[in-house]
């Protein structure tokens, strides 16, 4: 019987990301939660995909995911200026506040306040990884539906 993973697989993990200066960013074991997702459907992104697939149970591994397979690169596109008249008057608008924001009736973000201006304020909804390169240590736990 094949004990690797390959796509159609459920697969549990524990992980651990980093960045390539060594900060944790993430890490499942410091939740005691596995992360469960099945190959080949798009729910992580590629690069971590990808370096899982052919994994043996028990195996463990590190591996470096640039910025592109991972949550892109930073983009321009995404800094959003939204007068202040458009916005509710009761929150308080501070540089480097995290919230929620709804860009259209189906599509919100999570965002970083990166600018109060007198008439508007400047909204980041990149991806807090996107232009970082990441570093992943994984251990496979468990392949359902081997």
């Amino acid at each position: 019987m094949d004990n690797t993973a390959k796509k159609g697989n459920t697969v549990k993990v524990h992980y651990c990301g980093k960045l390539t200066n060594g900060e944790i960013f993430d890490e499942s074991r410091k939740r005691n939660e596995p992360l469960v997702f099945t190959l080949g459907t798009g729910q992580v992104i590629p690069g971590f995909e990808n370096n899982v697939e052919g994994m043996s149970i028990g195996e463990k591994k590190e591996f470096i995911i640039p910025s592109k397979d991972a949550y892109g690169d930073r983009t321009e596109d995404l800094i959003i200026s939204i007068p202040k008249k458009n916005l509710p008057d009761e929150l308080d608008y501070k540089v480097g506040a995290h919230m929620r924001l709804q860009l259209a009736p189906q599509i919100e973000a999570e965002v970083v306040i990166v600018e109060v201006k007198d008439n508007e304020i400047v909204f980041d909804a990149n991806h807090k990884l996107a232009g970082k390169d990441l570093i992943f240590e994984v251990e496979l736990l468990e392949i359902e539906n081997k």
